[in-house]
Protein backbone atom coordinates (compact mmCIF):
# COMPACT_ATOMS: atom_id res chain seq x y z
CA UNK A 1 0.00 0.00 0.00
CA UNK A 2 2.90 2.70 0.77
CA UNK A 3 4.21 1.76 -2.85
CA UNK A 4 0.98 3.18 -4.07
CA UNK A 5 0.82 6.11 -1.75
CA UNK A 6 4.06 7.44 -3.07
CA UNK A 7 4.04 8.84 -6.76
CA UNK A 8 7.70 8.90 -7.35
CA UNK A 9 7.97 4.78 -6.18
CA UNK A 10 4.95 3.85 -8.15
CA UNK A 11 6.31 5.79 -11.31
CA UNK A 12 9.41 3.90 -11.11
CA UNK A 13 7.81 0.73 -10.31
CA UNK A 14 6.01 0.92 -13.46
CA UNK A 15 8.84 2.14 -15.14
CA UNK A 16 10.92 -0.85 -14.47
CA UNK A 17 8.30 -3.12 -16.03
CA UNK A 18 7.92 -0.77 -19.20
CA UNK A 19 11.06 -0.23 -20.07
CA UNK A 20 12.09 -3.81 -21.18
CA UNK A 21 9.19 -3.36 -23.86
CA UNK A 22 10.39 0.21 -25.20
CA UNK A 23 13.89 -1.44 -24.78
CA UNK A 24 12.25 -4.53 -27.37
CA UNK A 25 11.23 -2.26 -29.78
CA UNK A 26 14.35 0.28 -30.13
CA UNK A 27 16.43 -3.44 -30.78
CA UNK A 28 14.26 -4.32 -33.77
CA UNK A 29 13.82 -0.81 -34.95
CA UNK A 30 17.23 0.17 -35.33
CA UNK A 31 19.01 -3.12 -35.14
CA UNK A 32 17.11 -5.45 -37.16
CA UNK A 33 15.55 -2.52 -39.33
CA UNK A 34 18.01 -0.27 -39.01
CA UNK A 35 16.27 2.49 -39.18
CA UNK A 36 15.83 5.40 -37.37
CA UNK A 37 12.98 6.45 -35.00
CA UNK A 38 10.18 8.28 -37.18
CA UNK A 39 9.97 11.15 -35.01
CA UNK A 40 11.27 10.62 -31.52
CA UNK A 41 10.23 13.29 -30.06
CA UNK A 42 6.58 12.24 -30.38
CA UNK A 43 7.92 8.58 -29.14
CA UNK A 44 9.07 9.48 -26.14
CA UNK A 45 6.38 12.04 -24.96
CA UNK A 46 3.89 9.26 -25.69
CA UNK A 47 5.85 6.89 -23.86
CA UNK A 48 5.76 9.05 -21.06
CA UNK A 49 1.79 9.44 -21.37
CA UNK A 50 1.60 5.73 -20.97
CA UNK A 51 4.36 5.47 -18.01
CA UNK A 52 2.04 7.67 -15.65
CA UNK A 53 -1.24 6.44 -17.29
CA UNK A 54 -0.29 2.62 -16.71
CA UNK A 55 1.01 4.56 -12.96
CA UNK A 56 -2.38 6.03 -11.91
CA UNK A 57 -4.54 2.75 -13.47
CA UNK A 58 -2.38 0.53 -11.15
CA UNK A 59 -2.65 3.24 -8.17
CA UNK A 60 -6.45 3.23 -8.78
CA UNK A 61 -6.94 -0.48 -8.72
CA UNK A 62 -5.01 -1.43 -5.50
CA UNK A 63 -6.92 1.88 -4.07
CA UNK A 64 -10.25 1.75 -5.31
CA UNK A 65 -11.85 -1.14 -7.55
CA UNK A 66 -9.97 -4.37 -5.62
CA UNK A 67 -11.44 -2.84 -2.33
CA UNK A 68 -14.94 -2.08 -3.19
CA UNK A 69 -15.11 -5.26 -5.17
CA UNK A 70 -13.59 -7.33 -2.09
CA UNK A 71 -15.78 -5.54 0.82
CA UNK A 72 -19.32 -5.82 -1.57
CA UNK A 73 -18.43 -9.77 -1.72
CA UNK A 74 -17.72 -10.00 2.34
CA UNK A 75 -20.91 -7.72 3.65
CA UNK A 76 -23.39 -9.70 1.15
CA UNK A 77 -22.40 -12.98 2.35
CA UNK A 78 -21.49 -11.75 6.14
CA UNK A 79 -25.46 -12.26 6.63
CA UNK A 80 -25.54 -15.49 5.44
CA UNK A 81 -25.66 -18.24 8.62
CA UNK A 82 -22.98 -20.84 8.32
CA UNK A 83 -23.92 -24.21 6.82
CA UNK A 84 -26.97 -22.82 4.21
CA UNK A 85 -27.65 -23.99 1.04
CA UNK A 86 -26.70 -22.76 -2.10
CA UNK A 87 -29.84 -21.14 -2.53
CA UNK A 88 -29.21 -18.82 0.48
CA UNK A 89 -26.39 -17.24 -1.45
CA UNK A 90 -29.30 -15.52 -3.80
CA UNK A 91 -27.69 -11.87 -4.02
CA UNK A 92 -24.50 -12.53 -4.64
CA UNK A 93 -25.34 -14.47 -7.87
CA UNK A 94 -27.63 -11.24 -8.62
CA UNK A 95 -24.92 -8.98 -7.81
CA UNK A 96 -22.30 -10.99 -9.89
CA UNK A 97 -24.42 -11.17 -12.52
CA UNK A 98 -24.57 -7.42 -12.62
CA UNK A 99 -21.03 -6.57 -12.07
CA UNK A 100 -20.61 -9.28 -15.18
CA UNK A 101 -22.58 -7.15 -17.09
CA UNK A 102 -21.85 -3.55 -16.22
CA UNK A 103 -17.97 -3.42 -16.43
CA UNK A 104 -18.04 -6.13 -19.79
CA UNK A 105 -20.06 -3.18 -21.17
CA UNK A 106 -18.16 -0.27 -20.34
CA UNK A 107 -14.07 -2.41 -20.68
CA UNK A 108 -12.64 -0.54 -23.18
CA UNK A 109 -11.17 -3.13 -25.28
CA UNK A 110 -14.54 -4.59 -26.32
CA UNK A 111 -15.60 -1.46 -27.48
CA UNK A 112 -12.93 -1.06 -29.74
CA UNK A 113 -13.00 -4.87 -30.95
CA UNK A 114 -16.70 -4.23 -31.69
CA UNK A 115 -16.54 -0.78 -33.35
CA UNK A 116 -13.57 -2.08 -35.89
CA UNK A 117 -15.74 -5.95 -36.39
CA UNK A 118 -19.15 -3.63 -37.42
CA UNK A 119 -16.41 -1.78 -39.98
CA UNK A 120 -14.87 -4.60 -41.35
CA UNK A 121 -18.14 -6.55 -41.82
CA UNK A 122 -19.60 -3.51 -43.32
CA UNK A 123 -22.56 -3.32 -40.59
CA UNK A 124 -23.12 -6.75 -40.78
CA UNK A 125 -22.18 -7.24 -37.18
CA UNK A 126 -24.28 -4.65 -35.00
CA UNK A 127 -21.29 -3.39 -32.49
CA UNK A 128 -23.87 -3.15 -29.86
CA UNK A 129 -25.33 -6.37 -30.36
CA UNK A 130 -22.07 -7.84 -30.07
CA UNK A 131 -20.88 -5.86 -26.53
CA UNK A 132 -24.42 -6.76 -25.35
CA UNK A 133 -23.83 -10.85 -26.60
CA UNK A 134 -20.70 -10.25 -24.66
CA UNK A 135 -21.83 -9.02 -21.85
CA UNK A 136 -24.26 -11.64 -20.90
CA UNK A 137 -22.11 -14.11 -21.60
CA UNK A 138 -20.04 -12.54 -18.98
CA UNK A 139 -22.45 -12.33 -16.33
CA UNK A 140 -23.73 -15.65 -16.95
CA UNK A 141 -20.42 -17.19 -16.71
CA UNK A 142 -19.17 -15.14 -13.39
CA UNK A 143 -22.33 -16.12 -11.73
CA UNK A 144 -22.09 -19.68 -12.93
CA UNK A 145 -18.21 -19.08 -11.25
CA UNK A 146 -19.52 -17.83 -8.14
CA UNK A 147 -22.27 -20.44 -7.85
CA UNK A 148 -18.82 -23.09 -8.14
CA UNK A 149 -17.22 -21.16 -5.59
CA UNK A 150 -20.29 -21.56 -3.19
CA UNK A 151 -21.05 -25.18 -3.35
CA UNK A 152 -17.19 -26.36 -3.76
CA UNK A 153 -17.80 -27.94 -7.02
CA UNK A 154 -14.39 -28.45 -8.83
CA UNK A 155 -13.39 -26.03 -12.01
CA UNK A 156 -12.49 -28.59 -14.56
CA UNK A 157 -15.99 -30.05 -14.42
CA UNK A 158 -17.39 -26.43 -15.75
CA UNK A 159 -14.69 -25.41 -17.87
CA UNK A 160 -14.87 -28.62 -19.92
CA UNK A 161 -18.16 -28.78 -19.93
CA UNK A 162 -18.01 -25.45 -21.27
CA UNK A 163 -15.75 -26.15 -24.04
CA UNK A 164 -17.77 -28.74 -25.22
CA UNK A 165 -20.91 -26.82 -25.65
CA UNK A 166 -18.11 -24.25 -27.80
CA UNK A 167 -16.92 -26.92 -30.05
CA UNK A 168 -20.71 -28.08 -31.17
CA UNK A 169 -21.28 -24.06 -31.81
CA UNK A 170 -19.07 -23.90 -33.70
CA UNK A 171 -19.90 -26.98 -35.76
CA UNK A 172 -23.15 -24.92 -36.49
CA UNK A 173 -22.53 -21.58 -36.22
CA UNK A 174 -21.56 -19.34 -39.36
CA UNK A 175 -18.39 -19.35 -40.26
CA UNK A 176 -17.69 -15.50 -40.49
CA UNK A 177 -18.91 -15.04 -36.51
CA UNK A 178 -16.39 -18.25 -35.52
CA UNK A 179 -12.92 -16.15 -35.45
CA UNK A 180 -14.85 -12.97 -33.44
CA UNK A 181 -16.55 -14.95 -30.95
CA UNK A 182 -12.98 -16.86 -29.93
CA UNK A 183 -11.15 -13.50 -29.68
CA UNK A 184 -14.28 -11.77 -27.47
CA UNK A 185 -13.59 -14.05 -24.57
CA UNK A 186 -10.21 -12.46 -24.67
CA UNK A 187 -10.74 -8.69 -25.09
CA UNK A 188 -13.11 -8.82 -22.32
CA UNK A 189 -11.32 -9.79 -19.49
CA UNK A 190 -9.16 -6.90 -19.51
CA UNK A 191 -8.72 -3.63 -17.19
CA UNK A 192 -12.19 -2.96 -15.79
CA UNK A 193 -13.31 -6.61 -15.68
CA UNK A 194 -10.36 -8.33 -13.92
CA UNK A 195 -10.10 -6.31 -11.12
CA UNK A 196 -13.77 -5.86 -9.89
CA UNK A 197 -14.14 -10.06 -10.83
CA UNK A 198 -10.86 -11.07 -8.98
CA UNK A 199 -11.82 -9.42 -6.25
CA UNK A 200 -15.33 -10.91 -5.94
CA UNK A 201 -13.87 -14.35 -6.27
CA UNK A 202 -10.99 -13.87 -3.48
CA UNK A 203 -13.47 -11.89 -1.26
CA UNK A 204 -16.47 -14.49 -1.77
CA UNK A 205 -13.87 -17.96 -1.01
CA UNK A 206 -12.68 -16.28 2.09
CA UNK A 207 -15.94 -15.72 3.46
CA UNK A 208 -17.90 -18.80 2.61
CA UNK A 209 -17.38 -21.77 5.04
CA UNK A 210 -14.68 -24.33 3.98
CA UNK A 211 -13.36 -22.61 1.07
CA UNK A 212 -9.54 -21.32 0.13
CA UNK A 213 -9.10 -18.06 -1.49
CA UNK A 214 -6.13 -19.66 -3.68
CA UNK A 215 -8.30 -22.99 -4.90
CA UNK A 216 -11.73 -21.06 -5.05
CA UNK A 217 -11.41 -17.89 -5.01
CA UNK A 218 -9.04 -17.55 -8.55
CA UNK A 219 -11.39 -19.02 -11.89
CA UNK A 220 -13.67 -16.70 -11.99
CA UNK A 221 -11.70 -15.21 -14.98
CA UNK A 222 -11.56 -18.31 -16.83
CA UNK A 223 -15.30 -18.21 -16.61
CA UNK A 224 -15.98 -14.61 -17.87
CA UNK A 225 -13.49 -15.84 -20.41
CA UNK A 226 -15.18 -18.83 -21.83
CA UNK A 227 -19.12 -17.91 -21.81
CA UNK A 228 -18.50 -14.74 -24.24
CA UNK A 229 -17.60 -17.54 -27.09
CA UNK A 230 -20.99 -19.08 -26.03
CA UNK A 231 -22.90 -16.35 -26.07
CA UNK A 232 -21.63 -14.54 -29.33
CA UNK A 233 -21.88 -17.99 -31.12
CA UNK A 234 -25.56 -18.73 -29.89
CA UNK A 235 -26.25 -15.15 -30.73
CA UNK A 236 -24.83 -15.38 -34.11
CA UNK A 237 -26.81 -18.49 -34.52
CA UNK A 238 -29.93 -16.87 -33.32
CA UNK A 239 -29.55 -14.50 -35.39
CA UNK A 240 -29.14 -16.91 -38.63
CA UNK A 241 -32.06 -18.63 -37.83
CA UNK A 242 -34.10 -15.43 -37.87
CA UNK A 243 -32.83 -14.43 -41.50
CA UNK A 244 -33.65 -18.09 -43.14
CA UNK A 245 -36.51 -17.77 -41.31
CA UNK A 246 -37.84 -14.58 -42.90
CA UNK A 247 -36.27 -15.70 -46.31
CA UNK A 248 -38.57 -18.68 -45.67
CA UNK A 249 -41.91 -16.95 -45.49
CA UNK A 250 -40.96 -14.20 -47.93
CA UNK A 251 -42.16 -17.26 -50.25
CA UNK A 252 -44.61 -19.68 -47.97
CA UNK A 253 -47.06 -17.70 -44.91
CA UNK A 254 -48.37 -20.47 -44.31
CA UNK A 255 -45.85 -21.77 -41.93
CA UNK A 256 -47.48 -21.28 -38.43
CA UNK A 257 -44.04 -19.42 -37.41
CA UNK A 258 -44.10 -16.75 -40.04
CA UNK A 259 -47.53 -16.25 -39.11
CA UNK A 260 -46.26 -15.53 -35.32
CA UNK A 261 -43.07 -13.37 -36.94
CA UNK A 262 -45.51 -11.20 -38.56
Amino acid sequence: MELFLNPIKLLVATAKDVLPVLGLLLLFQMGVLRRPLPRPGRIVFGFALVLVGMACFLGGLDLALFPVGRAMALQLAAGIPAGSGWSAYGWIYLFAFLIGFATTIAEPSLIAVATKAEEASYRAVSATGLRIAVALGVAVGITLGTFRIVTGTPLYLYILGGYVVVALQTWFAPRMIIPLAYDSGGVTTSTVTVPLVAALGLGLASTVPGRSPVLDGFGLIAFASLFPIISVLGYAQIVQWVVKRRNRCATDRRDPVCRFME
